[in-house]
Formats: structure tokens, C-alpha cells, sequence
């Protein structure tokens, strides 16, 4: 059977930053930034994107487009080795995991939209909150987001995901600039671009482990990487093309949608009384911005408008999650996609509706599995990348660009050399959080240096020579 491939370029940057823009630019960036000094968080994350999250993004992608395989296969094909398959079997399960809670948030999402319309959480927005983020109704609407997640699935990668994501994307840009041009003339609006945009160097000082933290977190989870969904998206790249401009071009457009949604959710709650933005929290989307829409003229349009678009964000990302599973399924399982897509949609039918019965569950999956799953999975990424796949991946990088072997040369130590440490620096402390280990960030740093080389060296050692795949 002949493997499914973009059409486009176009396709394919549309569908990679619809895997990037989702809620982890508009419901998890405006939680994240109010809870960590506004701009000071800001200016942080966009460092860390620019030196974390374009070189492992291009990591993904140099995986995928060299192996043409789901991330199971990739590593297991591009090593010669079937424990690296293992390792990329983690991506499989990273999906299954992220949309587990992701769906649930998902169908929260759904929910307003109709909300929005009847005005239903006008006046009480907390209680109503409140009331439909846990139980049974909270499950049914994770049901109805997993199914539309998995008909655009089920359609192909041309027809389904090309499709959905080259009418979605635009879409998204569109309303979200006509919103933050009509939030400029809302009471508070000055303040709220003070909060947002003006840097605190003092509070960067005070705060500076706890920021870069959340903002490793941030960028990784809204680039998508780390869990294979990048790499998927490349194994379908059936062309030579400059995957360095299309890592770049994702990354703009992901970090400028981000961006823009600040510039539309910090001007609303900034206009609405009685909502504290620096402790609202996960909820912040669905009480702070929903008492605004409850308090403005055409609250009700505006409303719905807003939370579509939410919902084509979040849409566009588990699209890709849900891919994840399914290419694996139909790579290495030799199962038809509509069988691949039926039965993952069944077991995650089952997960995120645990997820949508216990906030303790959900918290879980939604924190710290989360940031440590990312970051696991973008750390095999890059080792592997710059020590397994070595010189050919800066062929692989050089490919289809004008570029220079020196530059891909310098790529290949910064994901090999410079990241691994950093990856496991942000691993280290938190997880110690949650066990409740208490160690100097000196301690830390020199730890996570030394593990980082010894699991270089580990790979160097063990590393077998390979074939390219054809």
C-alpha cells in the first residue's frame, strides 16, 4: 500500500502549525504568562522557543522526513535497533495521554459555544463553570470532540487532516486579529498591554527558575514537541523542501497566534471587575473571559465568535495527537486507517472520560505528565538525532535548501550538545517538585550535566551503523 503524502507545502506548514496552535496558546499561554509576571514570562518563553523549540521541532522533522515512518518505526529503521523502536513507542503512548484530557478540554470548548448563544453562564460564569468541567456532562461533550477529532482523521492525510487544517488555520487568524483590534477600545485595555508587554527585570530576577520552568513547559507543549506529532507530520513530506524554513515558518506563525491571543484575552479581563488575572488559573478562559463577554455589548456574538475559534484550535492540535497512534497502527500494524482510527478513538473514548470524572486525574495528566512526557520524548529526539543519526541528518538538513553543511553542523551540537542538559535540568527539578526533593538549582545544573553526557556517551557506545531507507 502506497504511504499517504502532503500535497503541498502548503499542507504541510498549515497542518504542522494547526498541530502547534491549539490550547496551548489560548486557554494553557494566557494561564501561564498571568502566573509568572506577565512579560517577564513572555520575554523568557520566546528565548527558550527560539533556542529549544525551532532546533527540536527541526529534529522531528529531519526524523520523519528521512525515515518516512510514525516514530516507532523511524527510530527503530534509522538505528538499526529495535530498542529504539521502544523508545519511540513512548510517542505512541505520549498521544494517547495527551489526548486523554485533552478531549476533555475540548469538549468544555464545545460546550461554551453553545453557551455563548443562549447566554447561559451570564451571571454566574464561575458556578456555571463549576458545574459542567467534571461528571457526565463533561464526558458527553468529550465524546462528541473525540468524534470530530476522528472524522477528520479518518478521512487521510490529503483528504481529512490537509483539508480541515488549510480552512482552519486561516479562519483562526482572521477572527483573532478582528477581536484584538475590537478589545482595544475596552476599559482596562492600557493596563492590560502594560501587564502583557512591559518587562519586570526585578520580578525575572526574584523568579527566574520558576519562570523558565513554565516556560520550557509552554513552548514545548505548543510547538508539539516532543510526542512525535512533528515527526508524523514530516514522514508524509514526499519532497525535497527546506525543512529549516518550514521549522521557522511553524514556529512565526505558532508564537505570533500565541501572542495574539494574549493581545485579545489580557485586554478582557482586564475590563471586567472582580477578576484577579495573576491567580485565575486554568479557568481563566472559561470564568475570567466569559464574565467579560457577560458584561459587553453584543457579549453574546462576541462570545461565540471567540470560543469557535477556541475550538478550531483546539480541534486543528488533536487531530495530530490522534495521528500519532493511528500512523503507528498503520505502519507497523498493517491495519487500514479506518480500523486505526475506530480503535484508538475507543480506547481514548475510555481514558478521557475517566479524565472527565476526576479533576485529580485530569490535573495529573494535564501538569506534570505533560511536561514530563514532552520533555522525555524531545530529549530521545535530539540525542538520537545528532548522535545516532550524526552526519546524515545534516544531509538531511541541508536537503532541499541552500544552506551550508557548517550550518547544519552548528544545528547538529546545539540539539546534541546544548539541549540534552537543559532537557534534563527542567526533568530533574520537576519531578523533584513532585516528590518533594528539595536541591540548589547549582546541585541540579551539575546533575543534569553530568546525566546528560553519560546518556550521550551510552548512545555513542551502543549506536549501530545503519542503511538509509530507500
Amino acid at each position: 500500500m502506497a504511504r499517504e503524502s502532503w500535497s503541498s507545502r502548503v499542507g504541510f506548514v498549515l497542518a504542522a502549525v494547526g498541530s502547534a496552535v491549539g490550547l496551548g496558546n489560548i486557554w494553557r499561554f494566557p494561564w501561564m504568562t498571568a502566573e509568572n509576571g506577565g512579560s517577564a514570562f513572555l520575554l523568557v518563553y520566546l528565548g527558550i522557543v527560539v533556542a529549544v523549540g525551532v532546533p527540536g521541532l527541526l529534529a522531528e522533522f529531519v526524523l520523519g522526513r528521512r525515515s518516512r515512518k510514525s516514530p516507532v518505526g523511524a527510530l527503530r529503521d534509522l538505528s538499526g535497533s529495535k530498542h529504539w523502536g521502544h523508545v519511540g513507542l513512548v510517542s505512541v503512548l505520549a498521544g494517547l495521554v495527551l489526548l486523554s484530557f485533552y478531549s476533555v478540554v475540548g469538549g468544555w470548548i464545545l460546550r461554551y459555544v453553545g453557551a455563548s448563544a443562549t447566554g447561559a453562564y451570564f451571571g454566574t460564569p464561575g458556578a456555571y463553570f463549576d458545574a459542567i468541567s467534571y461528571g457526565p456532562a463533561a464526558a458527553g461533550y468529550h465524546v462528541l470532540f473525540l468524534g470530530l477529532t476522528a472524522g477528520v482523521v479518518y478521512g487521510g492525510v490529503r483528504g481529512g487532516i490537509e483539508r480541515a487544517t488549510t480552512i482552519m488555520m486561516p479562519v483562526i487568524v482572521v477572527v483573532l486579529v478582528g477581536l484584538a483590534a475590537w478589545v482595544t477600545g475596552l476599559p482596562g485595555a492600557a493596563d492590560a498591554y502594560g501587564f502583557y508587554l512591559s518587562f519586570d527585570l526585578a520580578y525575572v530576577r526574584a523568579n527566574l527558575l520558576d519562570i523558565l520552568l513554565s516556560a520550557a513547559g509552554q513552548a514545548l507543549f505548543t510547538l508539539s514537541v516532543g510526542a512525535g506529532t512533528m515527526l508524523t507530520y514530516a514522514s508524509y513530506v514526499g519532497e525535497d523542501r527546506s525543512l529549516p524554513a518550514d521549522a521557522t515558518l511553524v514556529a512565526v506563525f505558532n508564537t505570533a497566534v500565541g501572542v495574539l491571543a494574549g493581545l485579545v484575552v489580557f485586554p478582557l479581563l482586564f475590563s471586567t471587575p472582580n477578576v484577579d488575572v495573576a491567580t485565575s488559573g486554568p479557568g481563566a478562559l472559561f470564568v475570567g473571559i466569559a464574565t467579560a463577554f457577560s458584561t459587553l455589548p453584543a457579549g453574546r456574538l462576541l462570545a461565540v465568535g471567540f470560543f469557535a475559534v477556541v475550538a478550531l484550535a483546539a480541534l486543528s492540535s488533536s487531530i495530530s495527537m490522534l495521528e500519532i497512534v493511528v500512523a503507528y497502527l498503520v505502519d507497523e500494524r498493517d491495519l487500514s486507517r479506518q480500523r486505526a482510527t475506530a480503535g484508538v478513538a475507543s480506547v481514548v473514548l475510555a481514558t478521557g472520560t475517566v479524565s472527565a470524572f476526576s479533576p485529580t486525574v485530569f490535573g495529573f495528566l494535564a501538569g506534570t505528565v505533560v511536561d514530563v512526557v514532552l520533555t522525555t520524548g524531545l530529549l530521545a529526539f535530539v540525542v538520537f538525532t545528532a548522535w545516532v543519526l550524526g552526519a546524515d541528518a545534516v544531509d538531511e538538513f541541508a536537503r532541499g535548501t541552500r544552506f551550508s553543511t557548517g550550518l547544519g553542523d552548528a544545528w547538529r551540537v546545539l540539539v546534541g550538545v546544548v539541549i540534552p542538559p537543559f532537557l534534563v535540568f527542567t526533568l530533574f527539578v520537576g519531578l523533584g517538585d513532585v516528590v518533594g526533593l528539595s536541591l540548589s538549582t547549582w546541585q541540579v545544573a551539575i546533575a543534569a550535566v553530568a546525566v546528560a553526557a553519560v546518556l550521550v556517551g551510552v548512545v555513542v557506545r551502543t549506536r549501530r551503523p545503519f542503511e538509509t531507507p530507500a
